[in-house]
């Protein structure tokens, strides 16, 4: 069996949207993008490291994979301890709207029911799946119960709206922490799995 991970950068208030760049994604009227960057220190980034460098394939929404393949295929030197692992490994993209084949190498479509989709990707053997941005990917996981971990980077920051990662839909959903670490900018690095109860 694999793993589903959820790896996501997160404001004190529970939003996700857009931590990268100012121009990741405004829907909404977000004005707030490139929120995370600022707290990105050597610890948040080796964490990203070891998470992306860790999966055995990545499993990504249509606007992040979209997002990813317009940049991860010309990275820079700098940026290759990430790119090389999201270029070379299998991406499964949850999308109606995507046929392919697909430009990025290694990435593929998900067909039909896409908790079915990921539910079959978990019985298979092999490394983690980790999921990256992919917001309304995540909820569809999460109503599904087929997410294994969140590692969530919680940045000291407040930015009163945008998209969060966990559906509205009034569940209770007990988490247990697993792991946990405080980088130099106050960020927290936390690993939670789902709770008995």
């Amino acid at each position: 069996m694999r793993k589903v991970i959820v790896q996501v950068w997160m404001t004190l208030d529970g939003v996700v949207q857009a931590p990268g760049a100012a121009d990741e994604d405004p829907t909404g009227g977000f004005q707030h993008g490139g929120w995370s960057l600022r707290y990105f220190d050597e610890v948040a980034m080796k964490w990203a490291v070891e998470n992306v460098a860790g999966a055995g394939g990545f499993l990504l929404g249509r606007r992040t994979y979209e997002g990813f393949a317009a940049h991860w295929p010309n990275a820079s030197e700098e940026e290759q301890a990430l790119a090389e692992p999201l270029n070379t490994r299998p991406k499964y993209v949850a999308s109606t709207t995507l046929t392919e084949p697909l430009a990025w190498q290694h990435s593929t479509v998900l067909h039909g029911d896409v908790a079915e989709a990921v539910a079959a990707l978990k019985r298979q053997d092999g490394d983690e799946l980790l999921v990256i941005g992919s917001t309304k990917l995540v909820q569809t996981l999460v109503a599904h119960d087929l997410v294994d971990e969140f590692r969530v980077m919680i940045d000291p920051l407040v930015v009163g709206g945008g998209k969060r990662l966990f559906p509205d839909d009034g569940a209770h959903r007990p988490l247990r922490l697993v792991d946990s670490q405080v980088t130099t900018s106050g960020a927290i690095l936390a690993t939670y799995a789902p709770a008995e109860g």
